[in-house]
């Protein structure tokens, strides 16, 4: 073997991320996701998931992936009928399902009940409602949109800090429409919590 070759193969060693000591150095820059990546697996975390990969932020860190939302399902249908604000446009309605249930380990009171929830929230079945409700679909599956809290009755499944219009009218005050704000709104908290 050639000395330049011993050489090289020493450079290849230290590129890699092994000093000349045997000991484990960084990767990349500092804004490396390389170099992130390979210190979660350096202090015991192991690569990120793909949900995580999918999740990462501009700067590097990782967004909440999955809340504490109980087990339900999310359903919805088309309503011949417009919402206040919307005139030209037919009424989205999602249903929200959950039933009583034991809470686990991310909730209040491991082990002990809760009442489950029946929600119906309505969206205009436009572009952008449309927008909004994949956007409430992939937080129902990131298990964001909801939780378990307890209160003197006994526990129950809330909504989380995302607004659902629960009425088709009444205006925000009464978490209806008309509200020309909402889906702006909604859209931004759901940006926020790396939906």
């Amino acid at each position: 073997m050639r000395e330049d070759e011993t050489e090289e193969g020493e450079a290849k060693e230290k590129d890699r991320g092994v000093g000349e000591q045997g000991e484990v150095r960084s990767m990349g820059s500092g804004q490396s996701s390389d170099k992130l990546h390979c210190n979660r697996y350096l202090n015991g975390q192991g690569p990120p998931s793909l949900m995580q990969q999918a999740n990462e932020e501009v700067n590097g860190m990782y967004s909440i992936v999955n809340g504490c939302q109980p087990e339900g399902q999310m359903t919805w249908v088309t309503l011949c009928r417009d919402l206040p604000g919307f005139p030209n446009d037919n009424t989205l309605q999602i249903n929200y399902i959950f039933p009583d249930g034991i809470q686990t380990e991310k909730h209040p009171h491991p082990g002990e009940p809760y009442s489950g929830l029946r929600l119906c929230a309505y969206l205009p079945d436009n572009r952008e409602g449309n927008r909004v409700l994949k956007l409430l679909e992939k937080a129902f599956n990131q298990k964001i949109l909801f939780t378990v809290t307890t209160n003197q009755d006994g526990s129950d499944v809330v909504t989380s800090s995302i607004p659902l219009k629960i009425q088709p009218d009444g205006g925000s005050r009464d978490d209806g429409y008309p509200d020309p704000d909402y889906l702006k709104t909604v859209r931004k908290l759901l940006k926020d919590k790396g939906t």
